[in-house]
């Protein structure tokens, strides 16, 4: 090989090297553990073996039957709490997107204060999640939180009655309060910066034709965003749904029915009743949901693409 053939294959290799640190660290934080929890899910994997896993007798499928078993307590309640979580994940979204495009759309126009706006909009998502989700715990409390003090004292509303946010139904709805407050400000970021790609003479063009705001908003901002939009939407549905920070500090290790999330749920089919093996099977068919939806998901847009494209 010639010296000149040697130094341009170290050039293409170097790229692949400084790469190869990164893909290593990758190996061991993420996908090292998905292959144990594999294997785990086929085992019966209880207290009696946490210092040795591997000598926990083999289970076979036995614990994916018992998480799908739907009349068994263990599928009904895993079923619940994957409706619970859909059906959180959904209004979630909806509203971070939905908050996060109309405050871009309000700041995309420069007015005295904007700066600081966009700087106070961004604080939740600034904020540490504990610290954050902490501060909600204390102000739902039902006899010293904020919540019910404004509320019932200064606004007289929801009767003489407390309301008891954490507990019972109401908790959906308290975790779905913090949930959106910490997670719009993200969509409003990604927005922004696709606003910012728009050509000002699509507007300028708009105005002079008699369109109004919400025709320009509706005919240009939202087809101009629409790629981001769809991507931003995937990634607030994958954290929204593997969310388990804010349930847990919100709740601590046993959620209200109504609150049960899947992430919280199996953490407590693990560590609670110390099933390691079904919590294991609970946490494969959670990965094979996401990847499923994912894959779908990205089909169906692209194929949108291709059908713009040829248009």
């Amino acid at each position: 090989m010639s010296p000149h053939t040697t130094v341009r294959v170290r050039k293409s290799a170097l790229p692949y090297l400084l790469l190869l640190p990164a893909v290593l660290l990758e190996l061991l934080i993420h996908l090292v553990p998905m292959v144990m929890g594999v294997v785990m899910s086929f085992r019966q994997l209880t207290q009696f073996f946490i210092r040795d896993w591997t000598r926990a007798p083999w289970a076979g499928p036995a614990n994916y039957e018992l998480a799908v078993d739907l009349n068994k307590p263990v599928g009904q309640a895993l079923l619940g709490s994957f409706v619970t979580t859909c059906l959180f994940t959904l209004l979630s979204v909806g509203l971070c997107w939905l908050l996060g495009t109309a405050a871009a759309v309000f700041t995309q126009e420069s007015f005295r204060g904007r700066g600081p706006l966009r700087a106070l909009f961004l604080v939740p998502y600034a904020l540490p999640v504990y610290a954050a989700v902490i501060t909600w715990a204390f102000m739902f409390q039902r006899d010293n939180g904020l919540v019910n003090h404004v509320l019932h004292d200064q606004l007289g509303l929801g009767g003489a009655d407390r309301t008891f946010w954490l507990l019972g139904d109401n908790s959906f709805w308290a975790l779905l309060t913090v949930s959106v407050w910490k997670g719009w400000p993200f969509a409003f970021l990604i927005v922004t910066a696709a606003l910012q790609n728009i050509p000002g003479e699509l507007y300028e063009a708009a105005a002079l034709d008699g369109a109004g705001s919400w025709q320009r908003i509706r005919r240009i901002t939202l087809p101009s965003v629409g790629p981001v939009n769809q991507v931003l939407v995937l990634v607030l549905f994958l954290w929204t749904f593997n969310d388990f920070n804010t349930p847990f500090v919100l709740f601590g290790k046993a959620a209200p029915e109504a609150a049960d999330l899947i992430s919280l749920h199996i953490y407590q089919s693990s560590f609670v009743t110390w099933n390691f093996g079904a919590g294991a099977a609970m946490s494969v068919l959670l990965l094979l949901f996401l990847l499923l939806v994912t894959a779908g998901y990205l089909f169906l847009t692209g194929r949108g693409h291709r059908r713009n494209a040829d248009a």
